[in-house]
């Protein structure tokens, strides 16, 4: 049980460079987890005007439907099922594989089930205060697209994270050129989606922490492919990402230590598209406080920005239907690097017993408003509210309640973004984080 939770840290701050990218001492060979949930939302239709029909037809957005298959406003999936194995060839050398066989965005490649080698990434600490790391690598970056996954306290995440940073990969050498869109977007049909990388690319990392008493300094910086094992490599020039961050402890050790963190990271890519390089830059700052871990009254706070240029990703409003544009059913890809979006998320926990949290988060994401005065930008808001019942370290039962609006400034009262914006659901959902 032990070294599970070294490597699904609970809800504390963590040197998630150490848990992440080395394994325990006394590891088992095997070992996972599976994630069953529960999405509920009414499936309200938007009237979307028909140009062969000349008329107003009813169709259901796709932020009111579940993915990764956008069929249904309520359903039951496993959204992750994780087999993991690691080791230690040496005292030097450490070890881990990882397989997703989950129904999530990660497996869902050119619109069918195609479970992911997730992680695969061998660590050498040879040299003091710098160690490699060569292989499938989460790339330094935002705090929730590092940390574990036991260590979530929300089953949706944060919009400017599942839209900023869970980059979804195109074919960069289509057998057709992809159609032009709005304000010099891309539209990418769903046939030539390569799905997301989970925070993932192939590459070299080196990191390491240093403790002063209560202080610890951790980095890590990664050079790498930008690309995954489904998409393979969709640049000729290399993937940059750097994170550092600085933690004062309280007390504890591991994945359950209480202390302040702050960070500050960035990435830098130039993706191909029919040859061409364009820019994709991200970078962000955040910091958390956390203490008492299954105690009560236990504690957490937690604030992250970040911001965006180049390669923003505006996902398809819609699934195909009869005689609607390809605007609305397509993925529209905004390459330049003039295009940007920013956002950030805020929360906070409390444990009311040593087995109940109650947790609240409020996240904006505001996309695209370079293009605000021709109707593409569009401004995500989301109150959070969230019940967890944690049976033991790694095993617990998630619900949240998830308060959602867009808005769609300066667009026609009539037009697709007007009527979606009007529409949106609220959203219930529920997991269960089981590991063995």
């Amino acid at each position: 049980m032990a070294s599970i939770c070294a490597y699904f840290p609970a809800a504390n701050a963590a040197n998630w460079f150490k848990l992440q990218d080395l394994n325990p001492k006394n590891v088992p060979l095997f070992s996972g987890f599976i994630e069953p949930n529960l999405y509920v939302m009414p499936g309200t239709q938007a009237a979307i005007y028909n140009p062969a029909l000349r008329r107003y037809i009813p169709a259901t957005p796709h932020v009111n439907l579940v993915g990764p298959g956008f069929g249904q406003s309520t359903t039951f999936l496993i959204q992750r099922a994780r087999l993991m194995v690691r080791g230690w060839l040496n005292p030097h050398i450490s070890y881990f594989f990882a397989g997703e066989f989950g129904n999530n965005a990660a497996t869902d490649v050119r619109g069918q089930y195609t479970p992911q080698l997730q992680d695969a990434h061998v660590v050498f600490s040879y040299i003091p205060a710098a160690r490699v790391e060569v292989g499938i690598i989460r790339a330094p970056s935002a705090e929730d697209a590092m940390n574990g996954y036991m260590s979530y306290n929300y089953v949706v995440f944060p919009t400017v994270i599942n839209q900023l940073m869970l980059q979804p990969f195109y074919a960069s050498q289509p057998n057709h050129p992809y159609a032009t869109g709005p304000s010099g977007s891309v539209l990418v049909p769903g046939n030539e989606s390569l799905g997301v990388n989970a925070f993932r690319y192939p590459g070299v990392q080196v990191f390491d922490w240093h403790n002063w008493g209560h202080w610890q300094l951790a980095y890590g910086a990664m050079a790498g492919m930008y690309g995954s094992v489904s998409a393979g490599n969709q640049s000729n020039s290399p993937l940059y990402a750097a994170r550092v961050q600085g933690s004062y402890i309280f007390g504890g050790h591991g994945p359950f230590r209480s202390d302040v963190t702050s960070w500050l990271w960035y990435q830098y890519a130039q993706p191909d598209y029919l040859g061409h390089s364009y820019t994709m830059q991200r970078e962000g700052v955040g910091f958390q406080y956390l203490q008492g871990y299954m105690h009560p009254w236990g504690r957490q706070l937690k604030f992250e920005y970040m911001r965006g240029n180049g390669w923003i990703d505006a996902p398809a409003a819609f699934s195909q239907q009869l005689g609607l544009q390809p605007a609305l059913y397509q993925a529209q890809l905004y390459p330049n690097v003039n295009n940007s979006a920013y956002g950030y998320y805020v929360e906070g926990g409390l444990f009311l017993t040593k087995h109940i949290e109650a947790n609240v988060r409020y996240d904006y994401y505001n996309r695209l408003p370079n293009l605000a005065a021709v109707g593409q930008q569009r401004i995500f808001k989301t109150w959070a509210l969230a019940l967890q019942y944690h049976i033991t370290p790694v095993t617990k039962i998630m619900a949240g309640y998830y308060f959602r609006t867009v808005e769609a400034p300066n667009v026609a009262a009539n037009s697709p973004g007007a009527a979606v914006s009007k529409v949106v659901d609220n959203e219930f959902a529920m997991q269960a984080m089981i590991s063995f």
